[in-house]
């Protein structure tokens, strides 16, 4: 390969690219998610990945295997991967792009583009205007009218929403490689993300913009004009480039930041060249980005990854975690925690091996063994146990006497009815060994919807009972949400940032979990595993 070796981002952005095609030419979904997460792994290795897989070491990173292994040495030789350039050409990115990002489907796009002879916006706009939709098989009025409003709405108000764990390295690798500011929505690390912008900082616009229209993660500019582009991916995202004058760069990245609301009720934003001068212009003291939203809660300080001790919900390989006990044990001291739970899966979960009161027993064993290895960091014996429909818990009240931490958790059943649900969960805690609630509305975001519980009656209970309530770090899940932390907050239950962590990896969406309570208003005193291990397991029964 000519010229520099490419950076990690760099050959995330192709194998992104690569899964996103793979998917759209009908590969199975196993396939497109393997490449997923080697991308989103290679974004978070530290060292240069190029230099791995130059020296044959790249499979030294868990979850590169021979396939992807031989895409990255293809990449790294001859600077492309030539199924990723077939696909391209088969597929069509653009047309792929523009199909998601008006609402139509990819096959429906493709078929539009051949008969039409089209491949941009605007030829397809041209194609419209000209009466020839009508042309591409199984196109009749109706279909024509639902097309020329798709066409003839404003570009800026479509939206296409990416989780918040694709979306952050999307802008972040884009705003990386223009020299800019990551932006939007992904900035207030809103769950799901529909508006994502880079904001960078130039006297002049043209190069900026013109390197933005020729960057791997856009297929096609929709809009383009003085200092502003929208640009679309394959998945069908809009991203917003705003190339802003130095002295004007805080005012732009106030204006990108913020909610559309937030934005409004603080027009007309003065011009700076950093956001502290013009939240100071204002009157006002910086706005932490997550808290830049129309009614989010004032919030004097905000709890900090740093100030966080311990992760208190995670798996290992004796459920469905993909680390023993000991790794998981070594890559949580790594972060410099004092303590971590195990937390792995009961029997009644039923999709995944769970443990019944036998295997806690045995699992004891081996966490001993592993702590007197990790001492003075310690692994707390605990469990993700399922609530049955009928409100018992998986296991036997002495087994979980004997449990360090307990999660509870409902699994199955989630349409079930606002009573139902409600009840549900008010049984289990009876029990008088539940430590805390786990993702309680057991939404999966852009998958699943939240579930019907009335929410404000459990977290009354649980502040009765002087339990806690997680915000779940799994990129899925960030259940509790941003608006339901501050009903907690102000219910008076404590909150425990974790992760539901199933690798050493996972235990990074520590990040993810922190931000979401942060857009709640929490702060450290919110927290209960900001505290020490004697004040956590203090109050591991409530009280």
């Amino acid at each position: 390969m000519q010229g520099r070796p490419p950076a990690n981002a760099e050959i995330a952005a192709q194998l992104d690219q690569l899964a996103s095609l793979l998917e759209l030419a009908g590969a199975g979904p196993y396939t497109a998610r393997a490449y997923r997460r080697a991308a989103d792994l290679i974004r978070s290795t530290p060292a240069p990945v190029a230099e791995l897989v130059r020296t044959g070491r790249a499979r030294e990173l868990r979850g590169i295997g021979p396939g992807i292994d031989r895409r990255l040495r293809e990449l790294v030789e001859t600077g492309q991967i030539a199924e990723l350039r077939e696909l391209e050409r088969e597929v069509s990115p653009e047309l792929a792009g523009l199909g998601r990002f008006l609402g139509v489907s990819v096959k429906r796009m493709l078929e539009i583009g051949r008969v039409l002879g089209v491949r941009t916006l605007a030829e397809l706009r041209e194609a419209a205007d000209e009466g020839r939709l009508r042309e591409v098989p199984g196109i009749g009025p109706e279909t024509e009218r639902k097309l020329l409003a798709s066409l003839a709405r404003d570009p800026g108000t479509r939206s296409v929403a990416l989780p918040l764990h694709r979306s952050r390295p999307l802008v972040g690798a884009i705003a990386e490689t223009l020299g800019g500011i990551p932006a939007g929505d992904p900035r207030r690390w809103r769950d799901a993300s529909e508006r994502l912008a880079v904001v960078v900082s130039a006297e002049r616009d043209e190069p900026v913009l013109e390197r933005f229209a020729r960057l791997p993660q856009i297929v096609a500019v929709v809009e383009r004009g003085e200092r502003r582009a929208l640009g679309v991916t394959v998945e069908g995202v809009p991203v917003e480039l705003v190339v802003a004058e130095p002295r004007r760069l805080g005012t732009e990245l106030v204006r990108a930041t913020g909610s559309p609301e937030w934005v409004a009720a603080h027009e007309p934003l003065p011009d700076a060249p950093d956001e502290e001068g013009v939240f100071g212009a204002l009157g006002l003291e910086p706005v932490p980005p997550e808290l830049r939203e129309a009614h989010a809660p004032a919030a004097a300080e905000l709890v900090e990854v740093a100030d966080v001790r311990g992760d208190l919900h995670c798996h290992s390989t004796w459920s469905d975690g993909k680390a023993t006990i000991l790794e998981m044990g070594r890559a949580a001291r790594e972060r410099r925690y004092e303590y971590l739970a195990i937390c792995d899966h009961t029997v009644s979960v039923g999709a995944v091996p769970g443990l019944d009161a036998d295997g806690v027993r045995r699992q004891a064993e081996e966490i001993a063994a592993a702590n007197e290895e990790l001492a003075p960091f310690r692994l707390l014996r605990g469990t993700e146990c399922d609530i049955r429909r009928d409100g018992s818990l998986d296991l036997p009240g002495d087994v979980l006497a004997g449990l360090d931490w307990v999660q509870a958790s409902v699994h199955g059943g989630q349409r079930g009815s606002r009573e139902e649900l409600t009840k549900r969960v008010l049984t289990a805690l009876e029990s008088p060994y539940v430590s805390c609630l786990s993702h309680p509305t057991g939404r999966l975001i852009n998958h699943r919807p939240p579930n019907a519980v009335d929410l404000e009656a459990v977290l009354a209970r649980l502040a009765e009972q002087g339990r806690a309530v997680e915000v779940n770090g799994l990129p899925d899940r960030l259940d509790l949400r941003d608006e339901h932390v501050r009903l907690a907050r102000e219910a008076g239950v404590s909150i425990v940032c974790s992760t539901d962590a199933h690798s050493t990896r996972g235990l990074g969406n520590i990040e993810l979990s922190v931000a979401t309570a942060r857009r709640g208003g929490a702060a450290p005193s919110d927290v209960l595993n900001t505290r020490p291990l004697d004040e956590v397991l203090a109050r591991r029964f409530g009280g």
